[in-house]
């Protein structure tokens, strides 16, 4: 039987043995598990090992990519910036980077990015995953290509696009990048071990995550906004392990932290914007995030998702939370964050083995559930 470590308290018993399952029924390899309450850690569980030898232990501080987990810090980092009056959600993007008006883009708005919504899901031009370590040339080409589809018609998912299109914005208007500025407003002031870009000191920590079986095109239309999104480049789980990928800025899906960063990065939202006594975001700034962006089927990952400003929403198709005010997103692979401001509540789960398809799985909807239990509140209809 593996050993959970960490502490938990009794309210939230459930969550530990939700966890304890996943690893008995073979689920997991090494996985973290946290819950935040009011801003304070009532659950910090780690268990398992860092390799997939099973040689290493995942110890307290050990760190995994999460994949697009961290799409909510960057976007998060906009809703901070836009509480504070220095961007517009619904300015035209152009406001704040003039290039990108190029091919009739000048009307798209910076809420359109945060949806998913703007047409832009990926590359026209045929890039390699060093194109992703070149963030002058990435984000160019992205300027400058024509939309996919009418911008705010529909969602299709920008994999890996949203992090260069809204951290653009971003050090635009900062003169920071996504990482730096998260380092700098978020990370620091809440002791959150999550970063955007790695430094080297931090490899030692890092557990590899095990790639899941190969995802299966079936009937894609090879020339469809899913295939041009998720096959240009193809993304390979093993790029992660690399240096060049690690120190890279990918701010939609190289976050490395576990799942206390997430959540405790997380529960700013969860509290109405402010933490330990220090304000990161009005209650407004936060109520933002709220605001739909779509609701229908993803032309990428083809099934109904509605999206706000930057995070999953409840919906009658996918409903991740008991209490209306719940946003959430999730890693390829399995990881997953689930803000509950009626609740003043996050949930996360991060682990190494990844499973199959882009839209989670048990491991992290058991987990969720116990949470859910543990508040006695009805459990959601993961």
């Amino acid at each position: 039987m593996t050993e959970i470590h960490g502490v938990c308290s009794e309210r939230f018993a459930a969550v530990r043995e939700a966890m304890a399952r996943n690893f008995e029924q073979g689920l997991d390899v090494g996985a973290s598990v946290a819950v935040t309450l009011s801003g304070e850690l009532v659950a910090d569980l780690w268990a398992g090992h860092a390799d997939q030898a099973q040689t290493t232990a995942w110890e307290r501080d050990t760190i995994t990519n999460v994949w697009s987990t961290t799409k909510t810090m960057t976007a998060l980092c906009a809703l901070i910036l836009a509480d504070r009056g220095d961007l517009d959600l619904h300015a035209p993007v152009v406001r704040y980077w003039p290039e990108f008006g190029a091919a009739g883009k000048g009307e798209i708005e910076v809420r359109h990015l945060l949806g998913h919504t703007s047409g832009l899901s990926g590359w026209q031009e045929r890039i390699t995953v060093e194109t992703l370590y070149d963030w002058e040339k990435a984000t160019a080409l992205l300027a400058a290509q024509t939309p996919w589809w009418e911008p705010g018609s529909a969602s299709g998912y920008h994999a890996i696009s949203q992090g260069y299109l809204v951290g653009e914005v971003i050090r635009r208007i900062t003169g920071q990048t996504v990482g730096q500025f998260f380092a700098a407003e978020l990370a620091g002031p809440l002791h959150a071990d999550f970063h955007i870009g790695l430094d080297p000191s931090n490899f030692a920590r890092v557990a590899n995550v095990i790639p899941p079986p190969p995802l299966s095109v079936g009937d894609v239309d090879p020339h469809g906004v899913a295939m041009r999104t998720l096959a240009n480049p193809p993304i390979d789980a093993s790029w992660s392990w690399t240096e060049p990928w690690r120190r890279a800025e990918i701010p939609a899906a190289n976050g490395h932290g576990n799942a206390r960063s997430v959540a405790v990065a997380q529960s700013v939202l969860a509290c109405g914007g402010e933490v330990g006594g220090r304000r990161f975001l009005s209650d407004k700034g936060c109520q933002a995030v709220f605001e739909q962006q779509a609701h229908g089927t993803d032309l990428v990952l083809g099934v109904p998702i509605r999206f706000g400003m930057g995070y999953g929403l409840n919906s009658p198709e996918m409903r991740m939370g008991a209490n209306e005010r719940v946003c959430f997103w999730g890693g390829w692979g399995g990881s997953l964050i689930v803000v509950d401001l009626d609740a003043r509540m996050t949930v996360a789960y991060v682990m190494n083995r990844m499973g199959e398809g882009t839209l989670g799985d048990t491991r992290g909807a058991g987990i969720v559930a116990a949470a859910y239990t543990s508040l006695g509140e009805r459990s959601p209809a993961a």
